[in-house]
């Protein structure tokens, strides 16, 4: 039997157009052109009618939402005809974050949901991205058919089969009475001056709604979406820009939401930037109080000071793969409730199915509100390790696990880590790059040692 890790691998070994997160490239770059998106539309729209246990002659139904980018009205487009020519129905959101998505697939009883973003990526990118009806990653099982049927002919139903096509008016309005029911009814965020910088994305229309109806005053940055500014210096790629927001509104706190809506960095009024694990581990703290934080999981890369402060508090910590995929994959094993990673990508699986900007954010302001305090005073129990990341090109099919030069640096260089720190090599997915990774107490050794090995490394390769 397989190991677990070798299962996620395995899983996507053959498949040439699903990934870890849907199916995503350049626009008018195989596979993220017109003609292919409609034939991804109508396969999937295929494995949906023969999944579905509906009553004969009803029609499935999918969501799709989108989030900002040019390209976005053209595969809209695609995907639309290929599910309608396969027979199912189709409900259009127009820009919305991921997150919503999920949500409204599951409170409106739909069949699956589609997003078509790209996330935190420039505009020239684009990708398709599914749910499941519980508003869940979509199966293995399910992507494979789907894959498997790629290859097919579009055989068009017959007029009387065809699905039909509307829009969903108040989409935007059912996600941020959502997501404000995930704040505690006895707060709200009056007195609250908040920046809240949308990155051009999909969260632009409903983010300043979200925190200005549960009380704040809200300033916003990158609502003005034009198709191509998306994620343009600003959201939680550049988060300058939120920094300078704050300052400039002498704001008590600022919110960067990426893309689509399912990262989150946040600026105190001193300046300070919290990342995702600083986050997650105000959340888990709080929850933690009343003994109901069964564990947390976080990935590779999550700092080791947040592993070493959960012990501190008693709770269980698991690592999982680089990815939200898999901190999902492993917290459902695990039936934990609470996963993220550094990126902001923050789940909390008591409040939702998938990772959510917005109300990952509310978490940490709820913490703040219940305590009466800063956030960096919710933070005095966690002071981050420096960690330097250095990637180096190596050639195509290069296995560094068995260049015996590499194994050695790596070991001295956690020899002289010791517990206190972390060595840890990893190739990345999309490009020939080894990802060399070090993290210490001691910032001048952590850059020393990560030298060391990227230099092993370039001479082995």
């Amino acid at each position: 039997m397989c190991s677990r890790r070798s299962r996620e691998e395995l899983s996507y070994m053959g498949r040439k157009y699903f990934g870890t997160d849907g199916v995503r490239g350049r626009v008018g770059e195989s596979p993220i052109t017109p003609e292919f998106v409609m034939r991804l539309g109508f396969a999937a729209g295929e494995v949906l009618v023969r999944r579905s246990a509906l009553p004969k002659g009803a029609h499935p139904a999918v969501l799709i939402g989108k989030d900002t980018r040019i390209s976005g009205y053209m595969l809209e487009a695609a995907l639309e005809a290929g599910f309608s020519a396969s027979g199912v129905d189709v409900m259009l959101t127009g820009p919305l974050p991921t997150p919503a998505i999920a949500y409204l697939t599951r409170a409106l009883r739909l069949q699956a949901g589609v997003v078509i973003s790209a996330s935190h990526n420039p505009y020239e990118d684009n990708g398709i991205k599914f749910f499941s009806a519980d508003g869940s990653k979509l199966p293995d099982a399910v992507e494979s058919d789907i894959e498997e049927r790629l290859g097919s002919e579009i055989r068009c139903k017959e007029s009387a089969s065809l699905g039909k096509a509307r829009r969903v008016d108040d989409a935007a309005g059912r996600y941020i009475e959502f997501c404000k029911s995930t704040f505690p009814t006895a707060l709200d965020l009056r007195g609250m001056r908040i920046v809240v910088d949308c990155a051009h994305g999909a969260t632009y229309q409903v983010a300043p709604h979200v925190f200005h109806e549960l009380g704040a005053d809200v300033e916003t940055i990158g609502v003005h979406p034009d198709g191509f500014n998306i994620n343009d210096e600003s959201g939680t790629v550049h988060p300058e820009a939120l920094k300078a927001g704050v300052a400039e509104h002498k704001a008590d706190l600022g919110i960067a939401l990426d893309g689509d809506g399912d990262r989150v960095l946040v600026c105190d009024a001193e300046g300070r930037l919290y990342d995702g694990d600083e986050l997650l581990y105000v959340i888990a703290r709080e929850r933690a109080k009343d003994g109901g934080l069964k564990g947390v999981v976080g990935t590779l890369m999550t700092n080791l000071a947040l592993e070493r402060a959960l012990e501190r508090m008693n709770v269980p910590f698991a690592r999982a793969k680089v990815g939200d995929r898999y901190v999902l994959e492993m917290l459902q094993e695990k039936g934990w409730q609470l996963g993220g990673e550094n990126s902001g990508h923050i789940i909390c699986l008591d409040k939702h199915t998938t990772g959510d900007g917005i109300v990952s954010a509310l978490q940490v302001l709820s913490a703040m509100r219940a305590n009466a305090t800063t956030l960096a005073a919710l933070c005095r129990g966690l002071t981050l390790y420096p960690q330097e990341l250095v990637n180096v090109r190596v050639p195509d099919g290069f296995d560094w696990q068995k260049r015996p030069e590499i194994a050695k640096a790596k070991q001295e260089a956690e020899k002289a880590l010791g517990a206190n720190g972390r060595v840890l090599l990893r190739p990345s997915g999309t490009e020939p790059v080894l990802r060399v990774m070090v993290e210490g107490k001691d910032g001048a050794a952590v850059r020393r040692l990560a030298k060391t090995i990227a230099e092993a490394v370039q001479e082995a390769a």
